[in-house]
């Protein structure tokens, strides 16, 4: 874990640095990272949103009667993934009852098991079930992340709680950033969150910025430093909406896995 630093203050005095309370604590720590480990600890310390804070606690406290005898996570659930990942995968937030619950992004819920599903179809992933952290399950060449790292109501966080969060994803995109080619992004919203982290991680988004669709493929260039140009897929989220009414299939959901793969050379 990264030493905490202090902020310089009027006249070059050092002043305390934000506590994980503070809602400068993620743009504060986020980018003095060096690590996704270190990343990934300070993550799971925030508390930088007292609404997200609160609810994810009495998810936890409370529980599902199906889940009564886990042991809750009940806090910022970290990406999960290998460091040298060239595919990245972006979705919503944990959910109340899955990653909330396992401590394990997409892990535990019914949008996770579709997820799974399919990464296990195209070799991305050792099994095709998730149901704990220590269940057995490895990436390959892929790690999952969010631009919410809390348990939203409703699964809604609020335009200022991923504005909050946002330094988290910009961060660790940018450690990711050697080795990574292609990001998929589930969903409207994790699109909408995604394109300016990939602005301030040195990737160039076009003007108008590109909408979302499933199926959509825009290439971005890096912006200065010799990085190779990054693919961005869009998909549907692989919510229990989309899955039961067949708006995404488990086919369509393989095949925008196949594509990732190739173009991130796995």
């Amino acid at each position: 874990m990264d030493e905490a630093r202090g902020t310089t203050g009027p006249g070059g005095t050092k002043g305390p640095s934000p506590g994980p309370d503070d809602p400068a604590f993620p743009s504060h720590r986020a980018p003095r990272c060096r690590s996704l480990d270190a990343l990934d600890a300070q993550v799971i310390r925030c508390r930088a949103c007292p609404r997200l804070v609160a609810w994810r606690e009495e998810v936890a406290a409370t529980k599902r009667a199906a889940y009564r005898e886990w042991e809750y996570w009940g806090r910022p659930v970290p990406g999960f993934g290998p460091p040298d990942a060239a595919l990245a995968v972006v979705g919503l937030a944990p959910a109340a009852h899955g990653g909330n619950r396992t401590g394990r992004m997409f892990t535990g819920d019914a949008s996770g098991d579709f997820l799974f599903k399919a990464l296990h179809q195209v070799g991305l992933a050792s099994q095709a079930q998730a149901t704990h952290a220590g269940d057995g399950l490895e990436l390959r060449g892929v790690r999952l992340a969010a631009p919410v790292h809390c348990a939203p109501p409703d699964n809604k966080p609020t335009p200022g709680e991923r504005d909050n969060c946002r330094p988290w994803l910009a961060a660790e995109l940018d450690l990711l950033s050697p080795g990574l080619r292609t990001v998929v992004v589930l969903g409207a919203f994790g699109w909408q969150a995604l394109l300016p982290v990939l602005a301030a991680a040195g990737w160039q988004v076009p003007r108008p910025r590109p909408g979302f669709g499933h199926g959509v493929h825009v290439t971005l260039a890096a912006a200065d430093d010799g990085r190779p140009p990054l693919h961005l897929l869009g998909c549907y989220h692989p919510s229990h909406r989309n899955t039961a009414t067949g708006r995404l299939t488990l086919a369509m959901l393989v095949e925008v896995f196949r594509e990732a793969a190739h173009l991130s050379g796995l």
